[in-house]
């Protein structure tokens, strides 16, 4: 259950956050109604992922890789089940999926994914990226796309660290809105 009870987005001072989020996203899911708590943060949360998301260059398949890792690392479960089957659509392949774990000791992985995954481990295990990590995908992705990717890895943390802090697992009963 999660630490504090989902927001009502049928809440007058609400309706025009859910309304942002409903048009996003078609529905209201157990991340956003908790986000609903703060509407001007849920309206902000779905403007910067949906940047992310949708209007970023940055393949699909990396992209969802690199939420799928940073899931991994953070045993965040219910942004695994978002994200892994979104994967497979990008792209992805299950052997992918199914080392991303222990990605180092795999070949399911090409050089620039390899390098992508080197910076996100940095990135989410310590934060700091070694300059030889950091050399490594400034030399496989354009400046525009090391941002997107960098923006991904960093929002996707934000997001693991969001719904394990306040126990959103996905499973709790939703109020109808």
């Amino acid at each position: 259950m999660a630490r504090i009870a989902y927001a009502d987005p049928a809440q007058p001072d609400l309706r025009a956050a859910a309304e942002t989020i409903r048009n996003s996203r078609k529905k209201i899911g157990h991340l956003h109604r908790m986000l609903l708590h703060a509407p001007p943060i849920a309206e902000g949360w779905i403007a910067m992922f949906d940047a992310v998301r949708w209007n970023s260059t940055l393949s699909g398949k990396i992209r969802e890789l690199m939420m799928c890792r940073v899931a991994a690392i953070n045993d965040a479960t219910y942004e695994w089940e978002a994200h892994a089957p979104i994967a497979l659509q990008e792209g992805a392949t299950q052997a992918q999926l199914d080392t991303l774990h222990d990605w180092q000791a795999s070949d399911a992985f090409d050089a620039t994914e390899r390098a992508a995954l080197a910076y996100c481990d940095a990135m989410t295990l310590s934060v700091h990226v070694p300059e030889s990590v950091a050399a490594e995908v400034r030399a496989l992705f354009p400046e525009r796309q090391l941002v997107e990717l960098t923006v991904t890895i960093a929002g996707y943390n934000c997001v693991s660290r969001v719904l394990e802090a306040l126990a959103i697992k996905g499973t709790d009963a939703l109020p109808d809105a």
